[in-house]
Formats: structure tokens, C-alpha cells, sequence
């Protein structure tokens, strides 16, 4: 008889167990490249995809930033290369003493106010409009986008000939009304004319395109809402300012904040409204300079890069103010109306 005892069972368990701890399973061996594999996607190729962005911004957003704020504080002359070294806050100083910076100032928001609150009302009345039932209905809503579309150099240099003093469209219209009589209005000789020009041709540009904006918003709000407004006896203006204004606040803050970031960087146009100077002045005195455009005059025209740095960076910290401004005007604004 043999003497010889089979192995407990649970001995056998403990060794396969330890077998596929240690990878010696075959089907351990054959599965473990798998679950590596899932684990990576998982765990890793988020990042991946996502990294393309970061190393673009990285090097074309995040280090001409960093840069820009050194050259804002040294002395950077590109007629003068032995003019070095640290300015600290010199160029920053020399802002509030520069009657140049203050008439770009004073421009740019002259200009801004004329372009980006009509802007916004035309395009909230447009988008409303082309909410209702007509006839047509695609060929006018991609109709109000061809301005956007049309390449801005080009449309602003029909508009610079629009607004001559002589032979422009703008004259002939209104001398039909009545408007400017015998002496015909010049748009390059003041201030004023200047800006309703410029601030003429941005509304056109982008008028269409917040209206997109607002209308994409204003088929999300369910149609019983302005039915039941009819049925209260709210007319079409009433139920504007009192359904469709707070229920698309959201985008309406958008659009306000990309207005004024747009608007306070208003380059292309203004340099581009006289044909026969280029050299960013705006005007023989400066009727209609922008920042933008002083900020190309200083640091490329005049070779100051350094002050030109400064005032970007000015501008930058202007921009953030008069933004948080107006958002804040709009929350207001809209729930005062939804009240």
C-alpha cells in the first residue's frame, strides 16, 4: 500500500496564485500587455492630446508675455543698442507725463463707446428679428454674416474711400437728407467725424456676427415662455427687454467682454482709414490714433521697445478694469429688467 498523500487542495490555490503574482501564468502573460495598454489611454492620453496645445501656447502666448514684462522694464532701443540695463519703473512713469499716450486714450475710448454699445443693441434687435417666422429664413441669417466673413483689410479700405471728402458715397447720402449742405463734411478733420467713421466701420464688421450670438441663444428659451407673455398683453419690445434679455444674460456678457477687448485693441481700421499715410499717426493730429497704433508707432517707428512694452502692458491692465466694468453693468442691467 502506498504511504504517498495527495497535496491539500489549498496548496495548489497559494501556488497559481503566486504563479500569477510573479507573471508566470501563461494567461497572465498573454493578457498583461492589454491592461498596460488601457491603462496608458486611461491614465496618459488625455494628457497626450491635450499637450499639443500647451507647447503652442506655451511658446507663442506664455513667453512673448514673460518677455514683454522684462522689456518693460529695461531700457530696449533698437536705434541705441549701447542704451542697456535695467529702467525699473521709469517707462511706466514716463506714461502719465506723455500727452500722446493720453490723446491714444482718449481716442480709443471715444471710438469704443461709438462702435461697441450700438454694436451690441443693433445685434440684439437683428437676432431677434431673425428669430421670428420669415420667409427666407437661412439666406438671411447667412446674409448677416458676409460682413464678418469679408477680409477686414479689404473692407476697410472700400470704407476709406466711402468716407473721402470729395468724390464719398458718404457725402452724396447725406447731402439726399439734407445733411452738410454745400460745403461737404471732412472725416479726417476732427475728432469727432473721425471716430463716427471708424466706429461705422467696425459696426458693420461685427454687428452680424453678435447677432449670430444672441440668436443661437434665444432659440434655447422655450417658445410657451413667449406665448404666455402674448397672452399678459406683452408686446414684441416688452418681451425683448424683459424674457429674452435676462434669459441670455450669459452670452450677452460674452459678447460685452469680447467687444471690449476688440475695441480697446482697434488697430487694422484706423490705420487703414487714411490710404496715404502709414506711418500709425492717425491723423496730422492725431484725430483718431489708437493705442494700438501708438504702441506700433513707439516700439517700430521709433524703435522703443521698451516704452512700447510698457504701454502694451498699460493697456492690458485697462482692458481688465474697464471689462470687469462692464460686466458688472450688465449683470446688473439684465436682472434689473428681469425683475
Amino acid at each position: 500500500m502506498s504511504t504517498t498523500r495527495a497535496a491539500p487542495a489549498s496548496s495548489g490555490r497559494r501556488a497559481a496564485a503566486g504563479r500569477h503574482e510573479h507573471g508566470t501564468d501563461p494567461d497572465h502573460r498573454r493578457l498583461s500587455w492589454r491592461d498596460r495598454l488601457y491603462r496608458f489611454d486611461m491614465r496618459y492620453m488625455p494628457y497626450v492630446l491635450i499637450a499639443p496645445f500647451f507647447l503652442i501656447f506655451l511658446i507663442f502666448g506664455l513667453f512673448p508675455l514673460v518677455f514683454n514684462g522684462v522689456v518693460a522694464l529695461r531700457n530696449y532701443r533698437l536705434d541705441d543698442p549701447t542704451l542697456t540695463g535695467w529702467a525699473g519703473l521709469a517707462n511706466f512713469r514716463q506714461l502719465f507725463g506723455d500727452d500722446d499716450f493720453w490723446n491714444a486714450l482718449y481716442n480709443t475710448f471715444g471710438i469704443f463707446l461709438l462702435s461697441s454699445v450700438p454694436q451690441l443693441l443693433f445685434a440684439l434687435i437683428v437676432a431677434s428679428l431673425l428669430n421670428r417666422r420669415l420667409r427666407a429664413q437661412t439666406w438671411w441669417r447667412v446674409g448677416v454674416l458676409l460682413p464678418y466673413v469679408t477680409p477686414i483689410v479689404a473692407s476697410t479700405m472700400v470704407f476709406s474711400v466711402f468716407f473721402s471728402r470729395d468724390s464719398g458715397m458718404a457725402n452724396w447720402v447725406l447731402g439726399l437728407v439734407g445733411i452738410g449742405g454745400d460745403e461737404p463734411i471732412n472725416w479726417r478733420a476732427d475728432k469727432l467725424h473721425a471716430w463716427i467713421a471708424i466706429a461705422t466701420m467696425v459696426n458693420w464688421k461685427w454687428i452680424g456676427y453678435n447677432a449670430l450670438l444672441y440668436l443661437a441663444a434665444m432659440q434655447s428659451i422655450p417658445r410657451d415662455v413667449y406665448e404666455a407673455a402674448a397672452v399678459d398683453g406683452a408686446g414684441p419690445w416688452r418681451q425683448l427687454w424683459r424674457i429674452t434679455v435676462p434669459m441670455i444674460q450669459p452670452v450677452i456678457v460674452f459678447t460685452v467682454i469680447l467687444s471690449t477687448i476688440g475695441g480697446f485693441q482697434l488697430f487694422i481700421e484706423p490705420m487703414l482709414f487714411d490710404l496715404n499715410s502709414q506711418a500709425a499717426t492717425g491723423g496730422p493730429n492725431g484725430e483718431w490714433q489708437t493705442i494700438a497704433q501708438l504702441i506700433y508707432k513707439v516700439g517700430w517707428k521709433d524703435l522703443n521697445l521698451g516704452y512700447a512694452a510698457a504701454m502694451s502692458w498699460a493697456l492690458f491692465l485697462i482692458i481688465l478694469v474697464v471689462a470687469g466694468i462692464n460686466t458688472l453693468l450688465t449683470n446688473r442691467l439684465s436682472g434689473g429688467r428681469s425683475r
